[in-house]
C-alpha cells in the first residue's frame, strides 16, 4: 500500500472533491469549495516526494525529473480514482489529487438544464462546456457520454488528460484515449480519430489553435465534437475561438461558428442552501439564426440579450439561473451573490450583510 493512500481514503471518507498536499503545510481538504486543513504536522520536502514517487512509473518520473508538471491518473489500494497533478513552487513539490467517482451520475442527478439531453440527438456539430477550473466540467461531459452509450449506437472516442471516468461499453462503443500515453496532443488525437470512423469525438481541452482547427475540421465534416474551454461565459467562448485562430482564418473561422456550434454550456459550482454540497448551475447558448448573424457581424456583445428571451430554446443566462435556484431555495444566498453578474438583483436574498458594497456617506441623500 503506497504511504500516500491513507491521506486519499480520508479524503474520501469525508466525501471532499481535492485533497492537496505541499510543503510546509498539513495536507488539505477541499470540501464544498472551502480549503480546510486536517490534523497533521507540515509536509517535509523529502517526506512529499518520497510519497509522490511511490505511485509514478518510471517514465513520469523522468519527465518530472525534467522540470515539468506531471498530469496522470491514480487508482489506490482502496479502489478510488484520481485525478493527479503533481508541480515544483518555491518551497518545494506540491500535488493535487482530484476525486473521481466511482459511478458516472446522470445528467438529471447533477441538475442540468433539460436542454442538455436534447443537444446530445445531434449527429453533427460542436457543442461546448466550459468554465473556470474546477467547475465541473469533466462530469457533465462524462454524463453526456454515458447517456450517448445507453441511447444510441455509435463508435465513441473520448481524447483526456488524464482518462478520468471510465466508460464501459453499452450500446455504443466507447474508446478512451489518454494524452501522453496513447496520443502526443489533442490535435494529433483527433486528426487520429477522423480515420477511426467516429461517431463521436470528445476533446478533452481546445487548448491551443491547432486543436481548435482540428475539433473544428470534424464537426464540419459529420461527427458530434464534444469539448471544453476554460472561459467563464458564452460570450467569451465564441471571442476566444475567434482570436485563437490566424487573423487571415477570422471570417472563416465566424463562418464555422454560426453554422457549426451548436451550443455552449458555461457553468458554476455554487454551495447548496444547507451547506453540505454544491449544485452546478449553468449558462446557455442555442446556436440560432440571429446569433449566428450577431456572430458574423461582430456583434457578440448583443448576445446576452439573445439567451435571456431565449427560455423557449433552453437558452438561459447565469443571472437567470441563479435566481431560479435560488427561489426554489436549493443554493445559498451569499454564494450565488459572489457569483452572480448583475449583482443587484441578489442583494435582498444575502444574508451576510459584509459582502454588500459599503456606501458612500458623501453620495447618501439629505435627510437619510
Amino acid at each position: 500500500m503506497a504511504r500516500i493512500d491513507a491521506f486519499l481514503k480520508l479524503g474520501m471518507q469525508q466525501g471532499c472533491s481535492d485533497i492537496h498536499l505541499a510543503v510546509g503545510v498539513p495536507p488539505m481538504l477541499r470540501m464544498h469549495g472551502d480549503l480546510l486543513p486536517i490534523k497533521f504536522r507540515d509536509l517535509g520536502d523529502t517526506e512529499l516526494e518520497a510519497y509522490v514517487q511511490e505511485i509514478m512509473t518510471q517514465s513520469q518520473r523522468d519527465h518530472f525529473a525534467q522540470g515539468n508538471d506531471l498530469d496522470f491518473s491514480y487508482v489506490s489500494i482502496d479502489g478510488g480514482r484520481f485525478r493527479v497533478n503533481v508541480f515544483r513552487k518555491e518551497t518545494g513539490l506540491g500535488a493535487v489529487f482530484r476525486t473521481i467517482p466511482s459511478d458516472i451520475p446522470g445528467i438529471d442527478k447533477l441538475g442540468l438544464p433539460p436542454i442538455v439531453k436534447k443537444l446530445c440527438d445531434f449527429h453533427q456539430g460542436m457543442i461546448l462546456v466550459t468554465g473556470s477550473t474546477g467547475t465541473g466540467k469533466s462530469t457533465t461531459l462524462a454524463a453526456m457520454i454515458d447517456h450517448l452509450n445507453q441511447t444510441r449506437k455509435l463508435n465513441i472516442i473520448s481524447l483526456e488528460d488524464p482518462i478520468e471516468f471510465v466508460h464501459r461499453s453499452k450500446t455504443s462503443q466507447v474508446i478512451q484515449r489518454e494524452l501522453g500515453t496513447h496520443i502526443p496532443s489533442f490535435a494529433e488525437g483527433v486528426r487520429a480519430a477522423m480515420r477511426e470512423d467516429p461517431d463521436v469525438i470528445l476533446v478533452g481541452e481546445l487548448r491551443d489553435a491547432e486543436t481548435i482547427s482540428m475539433a473544428m475540421t470534424a464537426a464540419e465534416t459529420g461527427h458530434l465534437v464534444l469539448g471544453t474551454l476554460h472561459t467563464t461565459g458564452a460570450v467569451k467562448t465564441i471571442d476566444r475561438i475567434i482570436d485563437a485562430l490566424p487573423v487571415e482564418e477570422r471570417e472563416q473561422t465566424k463562418s464555422f461558428l454560426a453554422q457549426s456550434l451548436l451550443a455552449v454550456i458555461t457553468q458554476v459550482l455554487v454551495k447548496t442552501a444547507d451547506g453540505r454540497g454544491r449544485k452546478a448551475i449553468c449558462e446557455v447558448l442555442v446556436m440560432t439564426k440571429a446569433i449566428a448573424k450577431l456572430i458574423q457581424s461582430d456583434q457578440t456583445h448583443q448576445v446576452p440579450s439573445q439567451l435571456q428571451t431565449g427560455r423557449d430554446l433552453g437558452m438561459q443566462l447565469l443571472d437567470q439561473s441563479l435566481l431560479q435556484a435560488l427561489n426554489a431555495k436549493e443554493i445559498d444566498p451569499d454564494d450565488a451573490y459572489a457569483y452572480a453578474a448583475d449583482k443587484r438583483a441578489f442583494q435582498k436574498f444575502v444574508t451576510d450583510t459584509s459582502i454588500l458594497p459599503k456606501l458612500d456617506p458623501s453620495q447618501t441623500p439629505p435627510g437619510l
